[in-house]
C-alpha cells in the first residue's frame, strides 16, 4: 500500500532573476486553489522559491506554474562532513515507499561551497544507500536509468548541510509538450513566460494586445496565447510523480485537477499577434501553435519588423530580437558573462545598430502609446535605439546575462520612455 504523504518542504528552482516573479505566481496559484496556508509559506530564495506543501500542492504547481523549472519534494536534510554522512542521511528514508525494485532511479548533485572533492562520488553514495535500503526491505534493488528514471533524486550540498529531494517533474517544466520544430536558439518557454510576467501582461482585456514582431519559433506568442486562453502550461504533458508510489493514492485528485484545468480553457480574452521576416520561422511558429492548441488565438504574418503596421490601438510589444545567428557567452567573471554577437548582418543586410535604430523609429511612428519590452544582452541597446528605458529587469538566457528593457513609446520623439522629471530609471537589480 503506498504511503500517505504529509506536507513537506518544496523547492521550485528557476532562472536567476525570476525568483520574485515566481514567488508571486506560486502565491496566486495556491490562493486561487484555496490553499492560503501554503501560499503564506512561500519564500523567494536565491535560485528559486521554497514553501511547505501537500501532494495536491505539488501536483498543482507542476500543472500550473509557467516560471518554475521543476518541483522538488524534500525527503531528508541534515548536517554532513563527508560521504559517509550522506550515505546515512539517504538510509533514513524508506525508499520502498516511493518505488518498487522493478523501477529505476538517478541521482543528480548540486553544490555551493561544499568541501567534498567529487560530486560524482557523492551521487554514487546516495544511489548505494537507496539500493541498500530497498535490498534490505525486499531482497531486490532497483537499476539506474540516466535518461528517464522513475525516481529522480536531487542532492544539494551547502557548506555543511545537505538536502535530498525527489524531482516530481521529470523533464524540465519548460518542456510543455507541444514543441517539435525548433528554430535556431529557441527561447525557453519559462523565460518567455517570465518576460510576460515582468511586463505585467496577464492576457486580460485591460492588458491590451500583444505583438512579437520577431517571433522566431513563436515561443513568446504561444505562451501569451495560452495565458489569454486560460490554458495551464502542463496540461499537455506527463510528470514523474505519476510513476511514484505515494501519488497512486492521489490519482483521482490528479484526474479531477486536470479536468478542472481543461474546463477553464476559453476563447482568447485579448488578441495576440506575431510574425517574422522568415517564411521558414513563421511556418515553424504556426505549426508549434497548432500543437499547443492556440493557432486560433494568434495572427501570424511573414513580414519585416520594420514594415509591420500597428495591429491594435494599444498594446504591448514583447520580443527577443535577433542578434545574428546566435549569442555566445564569453568571460568567466563573477559579475556575469557578457555576450558576443556572432554575425552582424540583419534583415536587408544591414548592421545591428542600423536595424535597432530603424526599429525604434518605426515604433515611434506607428506604435505611439504602446509599451515595448526587449530582452537583450547589450547594455547599450537603448543608445542604439535612441530610446530611454524606463525599467531594466535582469534575466538570464541560459548562460547569458541579459536585461529586459521597457520602453514607453511616444510619437516622433527621441525622448520616448523618459521618466518624469526627477524620477530615476528603475533598475530591478536593486530589487534582487
Amino acid at each position: 500500500m503506498p504511503a500517505v504523504l504529509n506536507p513537506s518542504p518544496l523547492f521550485l528552482p528557476c532562472a536567476a532573476g525570476v525568483e520574485p516573479l515566481l514567488a508571486d505566481e506560486v502565491r496566486a496559484i495556491l490562493t486561487a486553489a484555496g490553499a492560503p496556508r501554503a501560499a503564506e509559506s512561500v519564500r523567494a530564495e536565491r535560485g528559486g522559491v521554497s514553501l511547505i506543501g501537500s501532494a495536491a500542492t505539488a501536483m498543482r504547481l507542476n500543472l500550473e506554474s509557467r516560471l518554475a523549472q521543476r518541483v522538488l519534494w524534500q525527503v531528508a536534510e541534515g548536517g554532513y562532513r563527508d560521504e559517509r554522512d550522506l550515505y546515512e542521511l539517504a538510509c533514513s528514508v524508506r525508499w520502498s515507499d516511493w518505488i518498487t525494485p522493478r523501477q529505476t532511479l538517478r541521482v543528480d548533485t548540486t553544490a555551493v561551497r561544499s568541501p567534498l572533492q567529487s560530486l560524482h562520488f557523492a551521487s554514487l553514495r546516495i544511489k548505494d544507500a537507496v539500493c541498500d535500503v530497498m535490498r534490505e526491505d525486499s531482497g531486490e534493488r532497483p537499476n539506474v536509468d540516466p535518461h528517464r528514471p522513475d525516481l529522480s533524486l536531487v542532492l544539494h550540498l551547502h557548506e555543511d548541510h545537505a538536502t535530498i529531494s525527489v524531482d516530481l517533474s521529470g523533464e524540465a517544466l519548460f518542456k510543455r509538450g507541444w514543441r517539435e520544430a525548433k528554430g535556431e536558439a529557441p527561447l525557453k518557454e519559462t523565460l518567455a513566460a517570465a518576460m510576460l510576467a515582468a511586463a505585467g501582461w496577464h492576457g486580460r482585456p485591460e492588458d491590451g494586445a500583444l505583438l512579437d514582431p520577431c517571433c522566431g519559433a513563436g515561443t513568446i506568442a504561444i505562451e501569451a496565447a495560452q495565458i489569454a486562453c486560460g490554458i495551464a502550461p502542463g496540461l499537455q504533458r506527463s510528470f514523474a510523480f505519476e510513476r511514484l508510489q505515494p501519488f497512486r493514492l492521489e490519482a483521482p485528485a490528479w484526474q479531477a485537477m486536470k479536468a478542472e484545468a481543461r474546463a477553464r480553457v476559453h476563447a482568447p480574452a485579448v488578441p495576440v499577434f506575431a510574425g517574422d521576416v522568415s517564411f521558414r520561422m513563421t511556418d515553424f511558429a504556426t505549426r508549434n501553435a497548432e500543437r499547443a492548441g492556440v493557432a486560433h488565438a494568434i495572427e501570424f504574418k511573414t513580414m519585416d519588423a520594420l514594415q509591420r503596421p500597428c495591429p491594435a490601438e494599444r498594446g504591448v510589444l514583447v520580443l527577443n530580437p535577433p542578434y545574428g545567428e546566435r549569442i555566445d557567452a564569453k568571460g568567466t567573471g563573477s559579475a556575469g558573462q557578457a555576450a558576443r554577437l556572432v554575425r552582424e548582418d540583419f534583415e536587408g543586410g544591414g548592421t545591428s545598430q542600423a536595424f535597432f535604430s530603424s526599429l525604434a523609429a518605426h515604433w515611434k511612428r506607428h506604435h505611439a502609446g504602446w509599451t515595448a519590452w526587449v530582452l537583450t544582452p547589450d547594455a547599450k541597446l537603448g543608445q542604439a535605439m535612441r530610446l530611454k528605458e524606463s525599467r531594466r529587469v535582469p534575466m538570464w538566457n541560459g548562460p547569458i546575462e541579459c536585461r529586459l528593457l521597457r520602453f514607453d513609446l511616444v510619437a516622433g520623439s527621441n525622448r520616448a520612455g523618459r521618466p518624469a522629471e526627477g524620477a530615476p530609471v528603475r533598475d530591478a537589480d536593486q530589487d534582487a
